[in-house]
């Protein structure tokens, strides 16, 4: 009998658990309970009353043994800790980007990045946007243009490279309202607003040349960057047999900046960076760290998370890591694939997308079906997702009409190295239970939205 194969070996959980957090059960009555009291938005629940929490993948990773062990070796020194200089040489070597400005999450990254580059009146084209991405934009005067392939929208298209830039549709942007005004193109590896999409190395080279043609710079959202880069190993011609941090680099070398959410990629409960090239981009990044983040070498950050996320990013390259963190996705997918559940294809790096106007297509979207879809997972077994619809899409703030918002969607996130395959048979055994009886569902009625970000903090009622 021959060996068992790479792919096979690959497809196996790199790690064994050493400690476990005990989860709490809840019967249908207690959770009842609990969303009415959450206003039925599950962002409102309370953490221990939620099973299996698939709302996010961003800081609920398991930490290695070697990232507690690296938190001991915090150093609090307020300016120049070691720690920094850990985490700017781990940047340097993995994403190649020559200077770094630590801050406490992707968000802090954004806002700078936001306040030092974009003028009122500017606007920034990009690959979809994401929700505090585009606010951010917004907050400081630019406006969000999106630009990416139409077949981003068409969640049953199977085309590969899903976050690819739209090239007629960028040059028709910059013809319109010139290089000018245009501070960055925002690009996102993978699209998180479109399940987690990724673009290709192609597409992105392109994007180069037509943003160097016109003087522009490009900024990347890394967050999921070694995610964007697996996707490209396994399928852009060419990349095969490329190894994914080698793959990273490239990507991040055709581009000028980024900013970073390390609570993703790089396998820790908080932290971020903005990365810059320019010496005098990095000079204004740091005086503005001061005004927001804290000194440019901690940035908001004890030393300890510094170091965590030095040592994270080191794991996040890693072969085994990466190719097994996908595949738990993709087991997921297959799962629902298979029992006839209407999900976004391809399956992307870090979540499962349902597709909520096929599943629940007697909901109008002015009823917020992936947001009742959402609750109702909740209540059949402690399942907490979210929305990414016209909830998440906002208000226009000139109309105060909802946005429109051509997907409807409830996104799986899966985080790292956290749940187990019974985790995941036990989830899509209860989206198979709800899509039975779809058509008993009806929508919800908004009745508290704040000003920013509403998906975050908004209140319902059942209709």
């Amino acid at each position: 009998m021959p060996p068992l194969s790479d792919a096979l070996l690959y497809s196996v959980e790199p790690y064994k658990i050493k400690v476990v957090e005990p989860l709490k059960t809840t019967t249908l009555a207690e959770r009842t309970q609990s969303i009415e009291a959450a206003g039925y938005n599950p962002m409102l629940l309370r953490a221990e009353d939620v099973f299996i929490d698939l709302l996010t993948d961003s800081g609920t990773a398991a930490m290695s043994d070697r990232q507690w062990a690296g938190m001991m070796l915090g150093d609090e020194a307020y300016a120049g800790s070691r720690n920094f200089y850990h985490l700017q040489a781990a940047v340097r070597e993995h994403y190649g980007y020559r200077h770094i400005v630590p801050t406490h999450q992707g968000r802090g990254a954004e806002h700078i990045l936001s306040q030092m580059l974009i003028k009122p009146g500017d606007y920034v084209p990009g690959n979809m946007y994401f929700p505090s991405t585009r606010l951010h934009q917004e907050l400081a005067g630019g406006t969000f243009v999106d630009v990416v392939v139409d077949a981003t929208y068409d969640p049953a298209c199977a085309m590969p490279f899903k976050g690819n830039v739209d090239l007629a549709k960028l040059d028709a942007v910059i013809e319109r309202v010139g290089a000018a005004r245009i501070p960055y193109i925002s690009l996102a590896a993978t699209v998180n607003m479109a399940g987690g999409q990724p673009i290709s190395m192609a597409n992105l080279r392109a994007v180069r040349e037509l943003a160097d043609a016109h003087g522009i710079r490009i900024v990347l959202d890394a967050a999921r960057a070694v995610e964007n880069a697996y996707f490209i190993q396994q399928r852009e011609d060419g990349y095969r047999h490329k190894r994914v941090a080698d793959i990273l680099l490239a990507m991040c070398a055709l581009t000028d900046a980024s900013t970073m959410s390390g609570k993703k990629d790089a396998l820790v409960n908080i932290g971020g960076w903005l990365a810059v090239n320019d010496d005098a981009l990095y000079e204004q990044a740091s005086n503005l760290a001061l005004a927001y983040e804290g000194l440019h070498t901690y940035g908001g950050l004890a030393g300890r998370d510094m170091e965590a996320m030095a040592l994270g990013i080191r794991e996040s390259v890693q072969e085994e890591h990466i190719h097994a963190r996908v595949r738990q996705v993709e087991y997921l997918g297959e799962k629902l694939r298979a029992r006839g559940i209407p999900i976004v294809e391809p399956v992307g790096g870090h979540a499962v997308y349902l597709d909520a106007r096929r599943f629940l297509p007697h909901i109008e979207q002015t009823e917020f079906p992936a947001h009742r879809l959402a609750v109702e997972l909740y209540l059949e077994a402690g399942i907490r997702s979210v929305e990414r619809g016209i909830l998440s899409a906002g208000r226009n703030a000139q109309t105060g009409e909802h946005n429109p918002a051509t997907l409807e969607l409830v996104r799986l996130a899966i985080p790292r190295r956290v749940y187990t395959q019974s985790h995941l048979d036990l989830v899509a055994l209860a989206i198979e239970r709800v899509h039975r009886r779809r058509e008993t569902l009806r929508g919800l009625k908004l009745v508290h939205e704040p000003k920013h970000l509403r998906f975050f903090q908004a209140r319902f009622e059942m209709l």
